[in-house]
């Protein structure tokens, strides 16, 4: 689903939808991989010591792409401006990483800073969502799906301990707000390349479906999307046939939706309007989905039920 890297803090996350979409019924939901509750990511054990090691940024490694012109903002914390999260540099903030190359078949850790206009490490960011920065990463065939959330060190390195990577390419997201300085209160989303040595073999994106089942949960979606224009976005969730209602809170919500674009990769970003409130989400969630590009978007969904944090993937395809 596509987004824009920068907007206002508030406008996509806390204010009331915009006067085209304020009306619609809006929801979302998916649903795929289990994983424990106790982390924010379907990865996070196994992993090598030395999580708190200082960053030296190096800013040639692993170079960012172009930004996308004309990509307007959709849901919330999607980040506004131009590079539709395919930059490594924006509005003086740049996301400074040690390598460009990270190695295959074992856990791995990815170290980097995000710098400030002044060229100095930026220490001071608002939480959004419970953390004060998510990092992503996925390959360059929309496979291998990781969200997790980094160690900040005093120096302002940040530590992102990833599982297993798949040879091939893949593309590290970070999305921030600072808490002060010029980019106060606005969001951001950055992002490098990074080559996994070794034979890869691409795997083909899914075809665009209007439901999904795994973990014995089922997910079914509703509504036309359209390049350009806010529309409704419905998923019903369901097991056995019944209707869920037992979604636990995950990052103060009851869903956490990511997005990439079939590509380019661009990245978006989007979650309920409704707060979550204690152990009975569902069986329907709202979302605001504004979709700048058409083509395939692999949607990437995280729900929490009886302790188990599942992570869901479905292809939806925008005209």
């Amino acid at each position: 689903m596509s987004i824009s890297t920068r907007s206002t803090r508030s406008t996509s996350r806390r204010r009331p939808l915009a006067a085209a979409a304020a009306t619609a019924v809006l929801a979302v939901a998916l649903s795929a991989c289990g994983s424990s509750a106790t982390t924010h990511s379907s990865v996070n054990s196994g992993l090598p010591s030395g999580a708190n090691a200082p960053v030296s940024p190096t800013p040639s490694a692993g170079g960012g792409m172009p930004g996308m012109p004309g990509m307007p903002g959709m849901g919330s914390g999607a980040g506004g401006g131009t590079s539709a999260g395919l930059a490594a540099e924006q509005d003086g903030y740049r996301l400074d990483a040690q390598s460009a190359t990270l190695a295959a078949g074992r856990p791995v850790q990815y170290r980097f800073s995000i710098t400030g206009p002044d060229g100095k490490p930026v220490t001071d960011f608002a939480v959004d969502q419970t953390k004060t920065l998510h990092f992503y990463a996925i390959r360059s065939d929309l496979t291998g799906y990781q969200h997790v959330h980094p160690v900040l060190a005093a120096d302002g390195g940040w530590t992102a301990d990833l599982a297993a990577l798949q040879p091939g390419t893949w593309r590290l997201y970070a999305s921030f707000t600072p808490n002060s300085g010029s980019g106060k209160g606005t969001d951001f989303v950055l992002s490098r390349s990074v080559t996994v040595p070794g034979q890869a073999a691409d795997t083909p994106l899914p075809a665009a479906a209007a439901s999904t089942t795994v973990d014995g949960y089922t997910a079914t979606v509703q509504g036309e999307l359209m390049a350009g224009m806010a529309h409704p976005l419905t998923v019903t969730i369901s097991k056995d046939g019944r209707p869920v209602t037992d979604l636990q809170p995950y990052l103060d919500t009851y869903a956490h939706v990511s997005a990439f674009h079939e590509g380019d990769q661009a990245f978006a970003h989007l979650h309920p309007e409704t707060a979550a409130s204690g152990d009975h989400g569902g069986p329907s969630l709202t979302f605001h989905a504004e979709l700048a590009t058409a083509g395939d978007w692999r949607l990437f969904l995280q729900f929490q039920t009886a302790g188990q944090l599942h992570t869901a993937a479905l292809t939806l395809h925008v005209s």
